[in-house]
């Protein structure tokens, strides 16, 4: 008997199934967090165009305020729906997830 052959059936890796590149799965975010998170997504982008559109300002420091803050939650929102509406998910893990 070689030596060698005894081994390969148990020593060999398993062949994992496949994976996409950023497969999309609604599973995370069921029922009314779906369309929740998808408004507050085209609400803060709204808000940050009608910004955009003010040419000239007295007191700019409220506009800027609210430039930074439409601005941030455009982002994270945007964050929140790749995270939970791709394969991140599984990738980082649910314990991962609900720290951060």
């Amino acid at each position: 008997m070689d030596n060698g052959n005894v081994y390969n059936t148990t020593t060999e890796p398993q062949a994992k199934a496949p994976r996409r590149l950023l497969s999309c799965t609604l599973r995370h975010l069921r029922g009314w967090r779906l369309p929740t998170k998808a408004l507050q997504a085209i609400l803060s982008l709204v808000a940050v165009i009608c910004e955009e559109i003010v040419e000239d300002c007295i007191k700019c420091g409220g506009l800027y305020f609210f430039e930074f803050i439409s601005c941030s939650a455009f982002l994270l929102s945007l964050l929140i729906l790749c995270v939970y509406c791709t394969d991140v998910y599984e990738t980082l893990g649910e314990d991962k997830v609900q720290k951060a």
